[in-house]
């Protein structure tokens, strides 16, 4: 689920001067999506992972059969008052990805079944050509408490490239095929949910970010479809994983998120795993 926050407190300015887009590239940037993608001009961006809000419309606390409460995606970026005020928002920022791609740039989306569904259309009606969507298994998903549903065990990652004429978008189907032992790499990855040190935990105690993403998943994402040098871009960046991966594979990037302790979190992150370019 989404890394990242989204909408911005009542009262705050963040129409920010970020600078050049130079500026922005090697740097999580504090601020809202739209004003900073802004500031990035037509054609500069090789690959975007976006990790959106997931519109989850939480209705009730979820409570596990020892009656302790589920600490579930609650957060105020993930609330919207109507699927036409979440459908507007995606449409703005897909249409805002899709300019500032290279013509053979590509986009990544993860989501749900809360939302895919409505942002692979959005992608389809902006012009995006879909080369694959891929299915994230986790290993080990949170159960069902209230047994009513099966146990939600996957997410959605949609794979697309801006102009479909374009052949000549980057996919390293060789070093796929080598991590997946010789053979062809499927389009169902398996990977554990984000826990145990990888986990970026507050001064409570308590994760960071409700969302966070397993750093190897966006290491597959990276590798499999930038080359060294590319510039990354995530608008939705939470705690910073797209940037740690990039930078240890030797890729540039630009993350964003409007939430000052993700952004706070993913500086320090970076630079403590990933101390020195390559």
């Amino acid at each position: 689920m989404p890394e990242r926050g989204t909408k911005l407190p009542a009262g705050t300015d963040m129409a920010a001067k970020v600078g050049s887009f130079k500026e922005l590239v090697g740097r999580v940037t504090h601020g809202d999506c739209f004003e900073v993608m802004k500031q990035i001009p037509d054609g500069a961006i090789d690959l975007v992972f976006a990790d959106p809000p997931y519109n989850l419309q939480l209705q009730n606390e979820l409570i596990r059969p020892n009656r302790t409460k589920v600490d579930a995606v609650d957060d105020e970026w993930d609330k919207f008052d109507s699927f036409m005020e979440y459908d507007a928002f995606s449409r703005a920022w897909l249409g805002e990805c899709r300019r500032l791609l290279k013509p053979n740039g590509t986009i990544w989306v993860i989501g749900t079944y809360h939302n895919i569904y409505r942002l692979g259309k959005h992608l389809q009606d902006l012009g995006f050509w879909i080369l694959n969507d891929v299915v994230w298994v986790k290993d080990n998903p949170m159960p069902n408490f209230r047994g009513v549903r099966f146990t939600n065990a996957h997410e959605i990652l949609i794979w697309a490239v801006k102009d479909r004429r374009r052949k000549d978008y980057t996919f390293n189907y060789h070093e796929m095929k080598e991590q997946n032992k010789g053979k062809q790499m499927r389009s169902d990855w398996r990977f554990p949910l984000c826990t145990g040190g990888e986990r970026l935990k507050d001064s409570n105690g308590k994760k960071l970010h409700s969302t966070q993403k397993p750093l190897a998943l966006l290491e597959r994402v990276i590798n499999a479809s930038t080359k060294e040098g590319d510039i990354v871009l995530d608008p939705f960046c939470g705690t910073g994983t797209t940037g740690v991966a990039a930078k240890l594979h030797g890729r540039r990037y630009i993350l964003i998120d409007s939430e000052e302790r993700y952004v706070k979190a993913a500086r320090q992150r970076i630079a403590e795993e990933c101390p020195s370019e390559r």
